[in-house]
């Protein structure tokens, strides 16, 4: 099996990275050779804590990385420990509060019991990233993790500083030449490339041509992975064929069996077509790929409201899933995710999962190679 620089960069046997925010999988997939990554915006630093120290028992040595949003813009960017749960919550306008009880009402989603946990907190929308993303950083740096990378905008200043201070790279998330260009004049060592094909937060240029553009822009000393539309091994032959070092995994990994993806959702991903997500603000306020759903739908009618700014919208629905997830409500039960769902049918282990992805990944070039020889 060919590495690439990357790999010996990280550690790793297989340059094949996986976003999960499942801790089982995270350490499921650096166990099998590849490179896992915790998405740490469902966790406070309390809890990512509990998360990491997990992963060091179960990863068995392994290397393995944390996700961590730290947007550029957002609403109450600024007001720091002051920007609560409650005084964000003042801010959401009761049109919006009408029209997703509206929604609810439509699939007879009943109230939340009255002994349920009261509200969440701020991470659940995005909230708080100020006081909540530096805990996070001293969390992470705690432990023996290899990367720390970015979903949104650049990281700041100082958390590139202080991972560099204790020998960890930082990786961002791209879907623009610009975009990439900056972060590594700001210091970030790898760019992740992602296509609009991929789930969650994601740009309008494909994965085929953003790539390449990447890579020429920000030159050989500095990896790229691709990511978007990524879920076997034949798009891992084509992103390094694009020029890229690895690839960037997420949405494959919501359905295999070590995955905490809820039971509604994963029966709808199974049964999904690569046609079945949308581009939409109907979860974050910023444009994310999502599968399409009866909540997304309900955004895009004409008697719904204009989607709110980050985080104010991921309030509005945080506190609307809440309630459908309790309900086990298939029809609102969407989820980010991304144009490869089309190809998730079953549930396997991620161990076969990778497996299947490497061995592919060989057939490729090797078939690839005898068209050469030819």
């Amino acid at each position: 099996m060919a590495r690439t620089p990357v790999c010996d960069l990280l550690g790793i046997e297989f340059p094949i990275f996986a976003f999960s925010h499942c801790r089982d999988v995270v350490a499921a997939v650096s166990r099998a050779g590849g490179f896992g990554v915790l998405g740490a915006l469902a966790f406070n630093p309390e809890e990512l804590e509990v998360e990491l120290a997990w992963i060091d028992e179960h990863v068995d040595g392994r290397p393995y990385g944390v996700d961590i949003v730290m947007p550029n813009s957002y609403v109450g960017k600024g007001g720091g420990a002051e920007i609560t749960r409650e005084k964000m919550v003042e801010l959401v306008p009761d049109e919006h509060r009408r029209f997703a009880e509206s929604v609810l009402a439509e699939h007879d989603v009943p109230p939340l019991p009255a002994d349920a946990a009261a509200g969440g907190d701020l991470k659940a929308a995005g909230l708080g990233i100020e006081q909540e993303g530096p805990g996070q950083v001293e969390v992470a740096l705690k432990h023996p993790v290899k990367l720390l990378v970015n979903a949104l905008g650049p990281p700041p200043e100082e958390v590139i500083d202080r991972a560099h201070a204790q020998g960890v790279l930082v990786a961002a998330l791209v879907g623009a030449k610009r975009h990439a260009v900056k972060q590594v004049e700001m210091g970030v060592d790898i760019i992740v490339a992602q296509g609009t094909e991929a789930g969650g937060h994601c740009g309008e240029v494909s994965t085929m041509v953003l790539v390449p553009e990447v890579v020429d822009a920000v030159g050989p000393g500095v990896p790229v992975l691709a990511a978007g539309g990524i879920g076997g091994g034949r798009q891992i032959a084509a992103a390094l064929a694009l020029g890229a070092q690895g690839a960037w995994t997420g949405s494959v990994w919501l359905t295999v069996t070590e995955a905490d993806t809820a039971e509604p959702i994963v029966e709808n991903l199974l049964a999904a077509t690569s046609r079945d997500t949308v581009r939409s603000r109907a979860m974050t306020g910023k444009p994310a790929r999502l599968l399409r759903s009866a909540w997304t739908d309900a955004w895009e009618r004409e008697d719904a409201p204009k989607t709110l700014p980050m985080p104010l919208q991921g309030i509005v629905w945080g506190e609307a899933s809440r309630r459908w997830t309790r309900a086990g409500t298939k029809a609102l039960s969407g989820f980010p995710v991304g144009q490869i769902v089309g190809s998730l049918d079953r549930r396997r282990p991620t161990a076969e999962v990778m497996r299947e992805m490497v061995e592919e990944w060989i057939e490729t070039t090797q078939r690839l190679g005898a068209v050469l020889e030819d």
